[in-house]
């Protein structure tokens, strides 16, 4: 699974393309598709990468240097993000305070 970290926009000067850094957010979200669930890539430890590879199987020759399995990073509960008719945002708790059951994969 590759999981694209970086920033694009257009400015004046042209088309921007930068890497997100831990100063502007606290993490990536990222859906898998193939195991349905979501993971959580904090920016400590991802930050000023372009692009991140997580496996979603070991590998045959169980290989551990170097590789990250999407399993070690569990997106965990959220709270959810309501609007209002101002267009000012707000952040309401779930209910119940978890808004994500903890799996275990197979």
């Amino acid at each position: 699974m590759a999981v694209p970290m970086r920033t694009c926009r257009m400015t004046a000067a042209g088309y921007v393309r930068t890497v997100y850094s831990a100063a502007e957010i606290d993490g990536v979200a990222a859906y898998c598709a193939d195991l349905d669930r979501c993971f959580w890539l904090p920016m400590p430890e991802f930050a000023e990468q372009r692009l991140v590879h997580l496996r979603l199987r070991t590998a045959r020759n169980n290989q551990t240097r170097r590789v990250k399995c999407a399993a070690e990073y569990p997106f965990g509960a959220i709270a959810q993000l309501g609007e209002r008719v101002t267009g000012s945002h707000e952040v309401a708790g779930s209910s119940p305070a978890s808004s994500t059951a903890d799996e275990v994969a197979a």
